[in-house]
């Protein structure tokens, strides 16, 4: 517990604070812990008479100092005084006054009332008025969307009503015909979209009655740039090099550029396209403008195209609309996706273009089958190719197409392989097979200029007229295939063909001129082969021949033509093979004709083989087989080459020879007298006689050789010499080992009668029956023959040949 004596020097110190405090919160806080201290000690009331103590020091101090200065304070409290009276007079005054006051003050707060009461209503009245001029120009407005929208001005109808909405509706929002307009809006802007719409479908059913009229003019403005071009390439050859669409073709055709959607002949006008662009972006319905044009433009699509075409007609009129109406339509979608990038994707471009190539190539498959002209065929290829580079030209992909090329080729090479296989059996059927005769030298070049044949001498050398050595046939088929030639590469000549298109042309034309050849034209030329008439095979041997020749020249000139940019393996015609390998066919005809002859001829012959008789002439069949020769010479063989007639010659000696010896050789023959081989010799010597004047006689009468020292043989009267190897050699060395014996075997030496004496006596029969002279004797030979035969076959045997 505290002390009292803190307590004591404590209170004095608070008690001070207290006097001197400003406030009295100040007090209480000075108080309340002493308070605090003094109830726990029971010492209030020591502090309460502290306190008053204290306040009668200060009321002691306070009279004093009134004392001190009482004058004063009574002057003070008069003039209070008479202030007081003063102001009760004015409060008087004041409170007159303000009965006054209160009294006109209520007069007038009566005129104010009427006045406030008076602005209201005038205020009332302004804010109907402008209200009412607010609804008005809110009606206004309104109508302008409407009249605007009836004008066809969508746009600035469409900004109008934003204008509507966004501001002027802004201000009569209180009112219920805020509401209604605002209400009205979306029907309004639905109204202008649609409105809108139907002015594009317009636009585009224009555009679309037009497609044709746009790719009719882009195909003559191409075909323009073509003609062009060729007379570029005529001035400069250089130029030629270089196509349509290709960048040099382009830069010199720079002065000759146009806007094909805006020139005099047509004009197309996007402005509806760009308004109702426009108002949906505005709107904000980019997406279903995007859509709609999208199934609007493929609905055209589907009406764009017929559903037959006819490819047969001359002037192509279906197909040319075909073409002209697919270009139209996608230059069209090219140029709205050039002119508004964000409406037409390359992509939605390039898949309508893609269903109109399927789409045509479909049509013009369909109506292929009937065409069956290839000069018509060529008249549909060009259009199309027109076609091509047309669209070439604003970078479409054409590849689908060029490749219904490819059919078309396909077809129109075997419209040209039937026709020209129709025109080659006509002329291999038709021709007369002899040379062909020719009046003058206009005639002869012209000949020789469609022919693969270079004459022997120059034509101012030649005397007229003259015979060519093939016939007719060949001149003709050279020009056939010429043309077939021509019409082959014509197919790809006027315009940029593709690469598979030239290549395929190559193969093609290789394959179907082969074909033709050795199926039309060598196949027919063999198949007269079976003829018995020795003319007509020399004839067509010397056209296999020229046809070989032809062949070899059509394999460079095949070479060189070709249409592919890369150079391929040697051109390798089988035909030339087959013409080559057939002139052996033909050669081995001849052979067999005039063997055939010669052998009929020998048949003839009537050798009486025991004949007595001297001869007189040679025998008949002789004199008719050097006849014979002479003349298939001098007539037939004539045109032949000199090496293949003296191959003929040579082939006719020898064959005659070897069928002469033949004679003797018979089994039917068993006995020869010397005089029937005298008139065997002097046969011998007349056709050697005739052989000596041909020429390349020295060769010629080799063949000659066997049979003329074989009837030496005969002739003899040493028989034994041709046992002797070395005479053998010396004087029978071509006499056949095995056939000399057999003919010695044969001999019978008989007196020689006259050719007066007794005719009915001096020939044998064929037989081989002796004559009734000396029959005995004839037999004698026959024995001593037989018996020399023997010895001289075993000395021809021992000593080894």
């Amino acid at each position: 517990m505290p002390s009292i004596a803190r307590y004591g020097n404590d209170t004095s110190s608070v008690l001070q604070q207290i006097v001197t405090s400003s406030s009295e919160t100040d007090t209480l806080d000075q108080l309340i812990p002493y308070i605090k201290d003094y109830s726990y000690g029971n010492k209030t009331s020591h502090l309460l008479s502290q306190l008053s103590d204290l306040a009668a020091e200060r009321e002691t101090e306070i009279e004093r100092q009134c004392n001190a200065n009482h004058q004063e304070f009574t002057s003070s409290v008069q003039q209070l005084l008479r202030i007081r009276e003063g102001t009760v007079t004015l409060t008087h005054e004041i409170l007159e006054l303000n009965q006054s006051i209160q009294a006109s003050t209520e007069k007038l707060v009566d005129q104010k009332k009427a006045l406030v009461e008076c602005r209201g209503v005038r205020q009332n009245i302004d804010d109907a008025s402008h209200a009412l001029q607010d609804c008005l120009e809110v009606l206004r407005l309104a109508n302008q969307v409407q009249e605007l929208r009836d004008q066809k001005k969508h746009y600035a109808a469409l900004r109008a009503l934003d204008e509507l909405q966004s501001v002027h509706l802004q201000s009569v929002t209180q009112y219920k015909l805020s509401e209604l307009i605002q209400k009205s809006v979306p029907a309004i802007q639905k109204s202008i979209a649609e409105a809108v719409m139907a002015d594009l479908n317009t636009w585009l059913f224009r555009v679309r009655e037009m497609s044709q009229y746009l790719g009719e003019l882009s195909f003559y403005h191409t075909d323009l740039r073509q003609q062009r071009l060729k007379e570029r390439s005529e001035r400069n050859a250089y130029l030629g090099n270089f196509k349509l669409n290709s960048a040099i073709e382009l830069v010199a055709d720079e002065h000759e550029e146009f806007d094909l959607l805006k020139s005099e002949d047509l004009e197309v006008d996007f402005t509806p396209l760009f308004e109702a662009l426009h108002i949906y972006r505005s709107l904000g319905q980019m997406d279903k403008f995007k859509s709609d044009y999208t199934n609007s433009r493929r609905a055209q699509r589907d009406l764009l195209l017929q559903n037959t075409i006819s490819l047969v007609d001359e002037e192509l009129g279906d197909l040319h609309t075909l073409l002209e109406d697919i270009a139209g339509f996608a230059i069209m979608e090219r140029a709205t996706m050039k002119k508004v990038p964000d409406l037409r994707s390359t992509t939605d471009v390039e898949e309508l273009w893609d269903s109109l190539c399927r789409k045509g190539i479909s049509l013009m498959s369909k109506a292929l089958g009937a065409v069956d002209n290839a000069e018509h065929l060529l008249k549909i290829k060009n259009l199309i190719s027109l076609f091509i580079q047309t669209m070439n030209t604003f970078n479409f992909n054409t590849s689908s197409v060029s490749n219904f090329v490819l059919i078309l080729f396909d077809k129109y090479a075997e419209l040209l392989k039937q026709r020209f296989s129709e025109d080659f059996i006509e002329i291999v059927s038709t021709d007369d097979y002899m040379p062909m005769p020719i009046q003058n030298a206009e005639e002869f070049e012209k000949v020789v200029n469609v022919s693969w044949y270079t004459p022997d001498r120059p034509v101012h050398e030649m005397t007229f007229p003259t015979v060519f050595p093939f016939s007719q046939m060949y001149p003709l088929c050279c020009i056939d295939i010429r043309n077939f030639l021509n019409q082959f590469y014509f197919f790809s000549s006027q315009d940029e063909a593709p690469s598979p298109l030239t290549t395929r042309i190559d193969a093609k034309l290789l394959t179907s001129l082969d074909d033709l050849l050795c199926t039309k034209v060598c196949a027919s030329l063999v198949s007269k082969l079976s003829s018995q008439y020795l003319g007509q095979i020399v004839q067509i041997l010397i056209n296999l021949s020229h046809f070989t020749t032809a062949c070899h020249e059509l394999e460079t000139l095949l070479a060189s033509a070709r249409t592919s940019a890369q150079a391929g393996p040697a051109i390798t015609l089988r035909a030339t093979s087959q013409f080559f390998q057939h002139q052996k066919t033909a050669e081995n005809r001849i052979f067999e004709l005039v063997n055939s002859k010669v052998s009929d001829l020998i048949e003839t012959a009537e050798y009486d083989w025991l004949s007595r008789d001297a001869p007189a002439e040679p025998s008949n069949y002789i004199l008719t087989l050097t006849r014979y020769l002479a003349n298939i010479i001098n007539s037939v063989l004539l045109s032949l080459p000199s090496s293949l007639k003296d191959l003929m010659l040579f082939n006719a000696i020898s064959y005659t020879a070897s069928a002469i010896l033949s004679l003797p050789l018979s089994p039917s023959v068993e006995r020869i007298t010397t005089t029937a081989i005298a008139q065997l010799s002097m046969d011998i010597d007349h056709f050697r006689s005739y052989v000596e004047t041909l020429p390349n006689n020295s060769i010629l009468l080799e063949c000659l050789d066997e049979l003329i020292q074989t009837v030496a043989l005969m002739s003899t009267d040493q028989p034994d010499e041709f046992y002797d190897i070395s005479l053998r050699n010396k004087k029978y060395r071509n006499v056949d080992p095995l056939k000399g014996p057999q003919l010695l075997e044969k001999v019978v030496r008989v007196p020689v009668q006259s050719p007066t004496a007794g005719n009915g006596h001096n020939r044998g029969s064929s037989s081989g029956t002796p004559g009734p002279q000396s029959p005995a004797s004839g037999h004698q030979v026959s024995m001593r023959g037989n018996a020399t035969f023997a010895a001289l076959q075993n000395r021809f045997m021992n000593s080894g040949r």
